[in-house]
């Protein structure tokens, strides 16, 4: 490693150690709890299913009636949300997906392999004991655990928690992010472009990133390029929320008022990290007038894809545990790479890569940290030890957005 330049994962820890977790709980309907990162576990207070049913449309019977004669009587029938009379000897019971099984039926034969004559039913194959039949709690069972805490409530798992009758679930409540960006070069779309002037496009990629991660955003936009309107922009901040992250101004030039605003309103740690692209990060905290606990500050640089990937890298994971999560690494692929990388960089990268026709993947053919165009070309990033030349054909590690985004 670069002397004097902290590894991404040596930040990366101290980033986490330093995480604190929300410790405010609330219940939310279990209809709007995707996303929300649950604070307690939660048991079932039921068996699922909480019947014996039918898994197939077919007919109910007694299998030691079977054995005298496959030719029996359709004495009912049976729907899905109804419940049948007792089965009668001899009889079989027409029943539906979902119904529940009659009492004295010990299978059911699925209808491909029956055929209806008149009143009866003519079974062409011998059901095994229990064929077809879902058993109560063969799901869940009444007073276990369905879901633990600290887990980030997906689809599925609110889909589980109504099948258990549970209409709110509690949450931590979201964490607070608060964003602004230096620049008096930056302008918003919309605006004229005069000489020397550029679109703010990080405001754009770190406010939805932020909103991907399910924060609640305060976005303070464009902050003018002096000492007092970025002191003013952090104890604005600061009062409102958790976390603030900036973009550009952390360096040491002479118009870089961030780093002297962070130290002034509280305390700043500058960390030179063997990655590429995004070697700059700042990361402390800020006090907060009347509040016991300070404010954390995580400074990002200012080129469009540095400013990308240093988010996805340490501000993920930090908002991740602060919100309650554990497990914070995301999952990479071990992948096949399509290109030669030759003159790898001394620093660990992080490469704009895709997938093409074949599963492999190809890389963008300007890494340049100023090109945003290769973060929406790419479908993720190929995480490359430091000074590794790859060769085509060769494994490497990839992390998918589909991953960095959860």
């Amino acid at each position: 490693m670069n002397q004097g330049l902290l590894s991404v994962d040596e930040a990366l820890a101290k980033l986490l150690a330093s995480a604190r977790p929300v410790a405010d709980i609330e219940e939310v309907p279990t209809l709007e709890a995707t996303k929300r990162v649950l604070a307690r576990p939660q048991r079932s207070t039921m068996d699922v299913p909480s019947m014996d049913n039918s898994a197939m449309d077919g007919y109910a019977v007694r299998l030691s009636d079977l054995r005298s004669s496959m030719r029996l009587k359709v004495g009912q029938k049976v729907m899905a949300g109804s419940v049948g009379k007792p089965l009668e000897p001899g009889t079989a019971a027409r029943i539906f997906t979902g119904a529940s099984i009659p009492s004295g039926a010990d299978a059911v034969v699925m209808q491909e392999h029956c055929e209806a004559e008149n009143g009866f039913v003519v079974v062409k194959k011998l059901p095994n004991p229990g064929e077809w039949i879902r058993l109560v709690g063969s799901d869940i069972k009444e007073g276990g655990e369905i879901l633990p805490a600290g887990k980030r409530l997906l689809p599925q798992d609110t889909g589980l928690a109504a099948s258990v009758g549970l209409k709110t679930l509690p949450v931590f409540r979201k964490l607070k992010l608060g964003l602004f960006f230096t620049g008096d070069e930056l302008a918003m779309p919309g605006e004229p472009l005069a000489p020397g002037r550029i679109y703010n496009s990080n405001r754009f990629t770190l406010r939805g990133l932020a909103e991907i991660f399910g924060c609640e955003l305060r976005d303070y936009g464009i902050v003018p390029d002096t000492l007092e309107a970025t002191r003013e922009a952090l104890r604005r901040a600061a009062a409102e929320c958790d976390l603030i992250v900036t973009s550009g101004g952390v360096s040491v030039g002479e118009a870089d008022y961030v780093k002297p605003a962070v130290e002034a309103e509280g305390s700043l740690l500058m960390w030179r990290i063997a990655m590429k692209p995004g070697r700059p990060l700042a990361f402390g905290t800020i006090k907060t007038a009347g509040q016991v606990k300070d404010s954390f500050f995580i400074g990002l640089p200012g080129n469009p894809v540095s400013s990308f990937v240093t988010f996805l890298i340490f501000v993920r994971p930090f908002i991740l545990r602060s919100q309650g999560i554990s497990s914070v690494e995301p999952k990479s692929i071990t992948a096949r790479a399509d290109f030669d990388w030759l003159k790898p960089d001394a620093r660990r990268e992080f490469l704009r890569v895709k997938w093409n026709m074949q599963g492999g993947l190809e890389l963008y053919p300007t890494q340049d940290s100023a090109v945003l165009t290769s973060t929406a070309w790419a479908d993720g990033l190929l995480d490359n030890p430091a000074g590794r030349a790859i060769r085509k054909g060769e494994p490497v590690r990839f992390l998918p957005y589909s991953e960095l985004y959860w």
